[in-house]
């Protein structure tokens, strides 16, 4: 399925897609609280497969379809509730939200586009693991983020898998242990996002960024993307012969070769993907 069919399929759904030239948005659509439901994670992982296999996608944002208010509240509480009922006390229907979530977010990493989280309003719980989880993250001066699972007695623990990986241990621990909301400046200074900006301008500087990115070569990024999040995990040593590995393998590309001799040039380059 490509963009446009999935656009068709989707536009009254639980994900709303536009694609601006080589940028596409999706929107959460699940008000009030835009909560990441089983068939919400399902519908954003077709629209981020979507991507991976459209050719004329470069990158990836995630908003929501009422700004100002709920970027994400994180699980379906009342649908995890309902199934406490169950024979097993819900086991399997939490088991089954638990892979497909961290499935969603791991699919956000792997995905050979950069994702770019717009944010404007509260990400809480796992709405805050999809804004760490994403490449880039760019919110407005009223956002808010927290893991507040502490307090209702289920620690925010896969959340925390995204949450510390993004900033340090310790303010990590400190939004985990303590469950309070932190404000777009601390969310910044912790490094959970990139940039602060007035509600007028999100969208306009979001898009700034994504199209920057996507004029780049994409195999490029793609090699670049990978090779980031594969080298975070390793120690020092492996991390450098990975890294030269991936950059001999990438200066082998046309694109390298293309890009190298038109810097020399001093004209655009024509990028291939190959």
């Amino acid at each position: 399925m490509n963009v446009v069919e999935l656009k068709q399929q989707q536009d009254a759904g639980l994900v709303k897609t536009q694609l601006k030239g080589a940028v596409l948005r999706l929107e959460l659509n699940n008000p009030p609280a835009n909560a990441l439901s089983i068939a919400m994670m399902e519908a954003l992982k077709m629209a981020l497969e979507a991507a991976r296999e459209d050719g004329s996608v470069r990158a990836v944002v995630i908003a929501s379809a009422t700004p100002g208010k709920l970027f994400s509240a994180g699980h379906d509480l009342k649908e995890l509730t309902a199934h406490r009922a169950d024979e097993d006390r819900g086991r399997a229907f939490f088991a089954r939200t638990m892979k497909l979530c961290a499935e969603l977010m791991q699919m956000i990493v792997h995905l050979p586009k950069p994702v770019i989280a717009e944010v404007d309003g509260l990400a809480t719980a796992a709405g805050c693991q999809l804004v760490a989880s994403c490449d880039l993250a760019i919110c407005t001066d009223t956002s808010a983020f927290c893991t507040p699972g502490v307090n209702i007695g289920l620690f925010c623990s896969t959340p925390m898998v995204a949450l510390s990986r993004n900033v340090h241990r310790k303010q990590a621990m400190e939004m985990l242990l303590t469950g309070e909301t932190i404000d777009a400046s601390t969310a910044r200074e912790f490094g959970l996002v990139n940039r602060i900006v007035p509600r007028e301008y999100l969208n306009q500087i979001v898009m700034k960024y994504a199209e920057v990115i996507a004029s780049k070569s994409p195999l490029t990024v793609r090699i670049g993307k990978e090779a980031f999040y594969r080298q975070a995990e390793m120690s020092l040593e492996d991390a450098y012969d990975y890294t030269a590995q991936v950059m001999v393998e990438n200066m082998m590309a046309r694109d390298a070769e293309e890009g190298i001799g038109a810097f020399i040039d001093k004209r655009k380059p024509e990028w291939s993907g190959e």
